[in-house]
């Protein structure tokens, strides 16, 4: 908090805006160098885990673990919140294609959706198909918030705000290592030339 009193007020408030956008920030003291790889978060460490029969990929920690990279297990499997403009996809950038869950492979969001939100996290004004993004209430850190995770792993991905662009008016606001994108291929021109 001392750093707040020698902000000036416009800038205290929107430092506090920030902080609150996403939970669990951590420590920048425990973030190890490898977490800040935005390769980290675009190479999963493993093949995507193959669904049970009822569609949910659900796996130990143990598991998780030999799958996933640190910065993902602590987003993903812990809940956690990677620092806000430190992730590989907080900038929007144009490109075309869709961000699939880390952690089991399942497309979540089309770069369509992606817009700049100015939190320093990737934000989506909605999910690719209404059943990919589960909201669940969260409690933590003396806040009521929209948990989202994934509907195939459970894995967490972040939180939704009502502040998004209409129609809807939401943005979701995701962690970086809880993605990977995937981009859109040009379509194969045919050998005749037409």
């Amino acid at each position: 908090m001392r750093l707040l009193r020698v902000l000036p007020v416009g800038s205290a408030f929107a430092l506090l805006l920030l902080l609150s956008a996403c939970k669990g920030q951590a420590p920048l003291s425990s973030v190890t160098p490898d977490q800040l790889s935005p390769a980290a978060s675009e190479t999963p460490a493993a093949p995507d885990p193959v669904p049970g029969p009822d569609g949910k990929v659900l796996l130990s920690d143990a598991e998780w673990k030999k799958r996933l990279t640190s910065e993902q297990f602590y987003i993903l499997r812990e809940a956690g919140t990677e620092r806000a403009f430190s992730g590989a996809y907080w900038k929007t950038d144009g490109k075309r294609g869709i961000y699939h869950c880390a952690g089991c492979g399942v497309a979540l969001f089309d770069a369509a959706t992606k817009f700049d939100s100015g939190t320093g996290w990737p934000s989506f004004s909605r999910p690719i198909a209404p059943d990919r993004v589960v909201d669940r209430v969260d409690t933590s850190h003396g806040m009521r918030r929209t948990e989202n995770i994934c509907a195939r792993c459970e894995g967490h991905l972040g939180h939704a705000f009502d502040d998004g662009p209409p129609p809807d008016g939401i943005r979701y606001c995701i962690n970086s290592p809880a993605l990977r994108f995937i981009p859109e291929t040009p379509a194969a021109k045919p050998a005749n030339g037409s």
